[in-house]
């Protein structure tokens, strides 16, 4: 008897939400919401979660039209943040945003992976590749992501094995899977600590549950990406393909060309402005956070 699975038909094409990901135009999580929400058409007919695609059809996301690149590329930013900054691409209240700072792309956008509070700098990454930033994002993925945490208070080994075996949070358990005493003065003390999630304040929300006080708040690591010792708060560079296709390989996902589809001048551009402090945007008085970006 012939298994039936042999004779099954495979399934074509490319979800769509994945394949406009891809194209840089935001996470999968993200364009899920805007299908669901009716922003989303193929070929004339509102798209559905789950619609297989090739890339050829007439897609269009608010009306306008998507022209999918065959060939996939891949860039990576390593930004600095500063305290006081917002993750949104439109600062409320004056509040600067990263996005701000960043180089400006043509029929691309970046994409975060993952956000940090405003109180909280340090290490934050941008991609072309909506795919990318939907793995290193999902918690299935397990990436793990550094803070340097400088704590207020008393800590006992009491407090670092509760934090360790896990706390129940209202949204759920949470636990660092490593704490590392990374000395201090006084009552002031800095660890550094590891998550493998990326929950709404949970470094600080873990601390509290031992009644202790978080005062500074950084992150230096996510996933294979360390931030880089020269780089500045308020600054970002490009990751060379190398650390791109490492990141990448952390989610299963295989290394494609970087800036495949630049063009020369796109090229010496983005090599002028690498690393360079962005001018200051516009913000209320007494808002600019402190300009120091090693831990101290």
């Amino acid at each position: 008897m012939t298994d039936i699975k042999e004779i099954e038909s495979p399934v074509e094409g490319e979800r769509l939400q994945k394949l406009l990901a891809r194209q840089g135009l935001g996470s999968r999580r993200e364009i899920e919401g805007w299908i669901a929400n009716g922003r989303v058409t193929v070929n004339g007919d509102k798209a559905t979660l789950g619609v297989r695609v090739f890339g050829a059809e007439d897609i269009r996301v608010d009306g306008r039209q998507v022209k999918c690149q065959t060939t996939q590329t891949r860039r990576v930013l390593a930004y600095n943040k500063l305290e006081g900054e917002v993750c949104t691409r439109q600062g409320t209240d004056n509040r600067p945003t990263v996005f701000d700072r960043l180089p400006k792309l043509k029929g691309e956008r970046w994409v975060n992976v993952g956000r940090l509070d405003i109180n909280t700098s340090g290490l934050l990454l941008f991609t072309t590749d909506g795919e990318l930033a939907n793995r290193l994002m999902h918690p299935s993925h397990q990436i793990e992501r550094e803070y340097a945490v400088r704590v207020f208070g008393d800590v006992s080994q009491d407090n670092i094995s509760n934090m360790f075996r896990g706390v129940e949070l209202e949204d759920g358990l949470a636990r660092f899977t490593d704490i590392v005493d990374s000395g201090g003065e006084g009552r002031n003390h800095w660890f550094h600590v590891c998550l493998l999630e990326g929950r709404n304040r949970e470094v600080r929300r873990l601390w509290e549950s031992q009644e202790l006080a978080v005062n500074r708040l950084k992150r230096v690591r996510y996933g294979s990406v360390i931030i880089p010792d020269h780089l500045k708060q308020g600054q970002w560079v490009e990751l060379d393909q190398t650390t791109v296709d490492a990141l990448a390989a952390l989610v299963g996902l295989d290394s494609v060309p970087v800036n495949v589809n630049s063009s020369r001048e796109e090229a010496v551009r983005m090599k002028r402005l690498q690393g360079k402090r962005i001018a200051p945007v516009a913000r209320k008085k007494n808002r600019n956070p402190r300009a120091a970006s090693g831990v101290r």
